[in-house]
């Protein structure tokens, strides 16, 4: 439906030329200092006619906060937002009255439910995400805040041209590709026009998304996300392993074919003896306390659907838009064979745009898992202490109760350590 999440929900509602699109969202902590501002900023990295590589179509994509929040702070009370459409041209869109557009949802729109959005995409648009990034851009604030958690994707790839150190013969994941995972800022991001950090790649982006744009054509392309800083134990075991719901956060949103985590399809053709990610002690760089860590990081972070508290990595890869101005021979509703020439407004790529939805999806999904994982952890702090179990069962060094939190302190319980009477 156009729900998303468990305890940190998000509900979306709007269509490409309706007066207004946005969201609920239910499930943010009380106490979170929350203004408009705060959510405005991925909004504008997202909105249209941000540069002529972009759809021409003009929003500023004001947010506008109508619930939850008085004197600048959150209640815990669902937060409506709102941002209205402005520059709509449904009359953009009347050869859809005949032709369902090639490889766009007009046909399974009506399929299933028997009529659709008159112009546009209807919910199947892209303005259809404005309600996701508010929600997202909220999540991210609270996990900023409480974690220190950061959130940075970027371009990998356009077409056929690609970063030119993601694969190397002998490695996983070439070290160039992971230093920039591991380092890359959003100012950096936001430095290149194609949002690809990588200054001479983002040159031949550029001129590639150009080309297609001269010839009424369209080019995919893939975007590389990384969460730093996430506390290590979210996931759920089994069907909502922390990859699987990454995995259909990023499949939701609009144009979206393919997603793998850490190594993906490359990390299937090497031996385990080279994939595998042996432990090593570290730092924990929340809290500086003692940990193990990894030495590779092929899994993305991920181990058994749960987070080990390494960088948890990436890539999700988006099919060229389907609405061209290039005609294309096609069929009508009525079956008869006829020329579609698509009229309206639209990306040549949407790849450099979707960078923030990503980001704001990704911060969507690891605070759900985080509201998840400290009811759970709440709880468990409010049992007696148990003794005398097995050592394989519990952290070294750790309380049981504590070891069922993850080795994290829960404060107000002072619980025996194993084997104490």
């Amino acid at each position: 439906m156009s729900s998303f999440g468990n305890n940190y929900r998000v509900h979306t509602y709007g269509e490409s030329h309706c007066k207004s699109v946005g969201c609920i969202v239910d499930g943010v902590p009380p106490g979170l200092r929350l203004t408009e501002e705060d959510i405005q900023i991925q909004l504008s990295r997202r909105r249209p006619g941000q540069s002529d590589i972009t759809t021409a179509r003009s929003e500023f994509d004001t947010v506008h906060l109508q619930s939850g929040t008085e004197h600048g702070v959150t209640l815990g009370t669902p937060i409506g937002l709102l941002v209205h459409n402005k520059d709509q041209r449904p009359h953009d869109y009347a050869e859809t009255d005949l032709y369902p557009r090639p490889s766009h949802a007009d046909y399974t729109y009506l399929a299933k439910y028997g009529l659709k959005a008159s112009s546009g995409g209807g919910r199947a648009s892209a303005r259809e995400t404005i309600g996701r990034v508010a929600a997202g851009a909220i999540a991210e604030k609270y996990l900023k805040e409480a974690f220190g958690v950061e959130i940075v994707a970027f371009v990998a790839s356009v077409g056929k041209v690609t970063l030119p150190f993601q694969d190397e013969e002998d490695e996983v994941l070439g070290k160039e590709y992971m230093d920039l995972v591991k380092s890359v800022s959003r100012e950096e991001v936001d430095k290149e026009i194609t949002r690809c950090p990588h200054k001479e790649t983002s040159k031949k982006m550029e001129e590639a998304i150009r080309a297609a744009k001269a010839k009424d054509d369209s080019l995919g392309g893939s975007v590389t996300c990384v969460i730093r800083n996430a506390p290590a134990g979210l996931g759920e075991p089994a069907f909502d392993k922390l990859e699987a719901v990454l995995a259909h956060a990023m499949l939701s949103i609009p144009s979206t074919k393919s997603f793998e985590i850490g190594s993906g399809i490359r990390g299937t053709t090497f031996p385990g003896s080279q994939h595998n990610d042996p432990f090593t002690e570290g730092v924990d760089p929340r809290t500086g306390e003692k940990t193990l860590r990894t030495t590779t990081n092929w899994s993305g972070g991920i181990q058994g659907g749960i987070s080990n508290g390494e960088d948890i990595y990436f890539r999700v890869g988006f099919k060229p838009p389907a609405t061209i101005a290039q005609e294309q021979p096609t069929a009508r509703y009525d079956g008869s064979s006829g020329v579609l020439a698509a009229k309206g407004r639209h990306d040549p790529c949407v790849v450099p745009r979707a960078v923030p939805i990503v980001e704001t999806m990704a911060a969507i999904v690891v605070m759900d898992m985080v509201l998840q994982q400290h009811a759970r952890k709440s709880v468990a702090s409010l049992l007696p202490p148990l003794t005398h179990l097995p050592p394989t069962m519990v952290l070294p060094g750790k309380s049981t109760v504590q070891a069922v939190v993850n080795g994290e302190d829960v404060g107000a319980v002072q619980s025996q350590k194993v084997g104490e009477e």
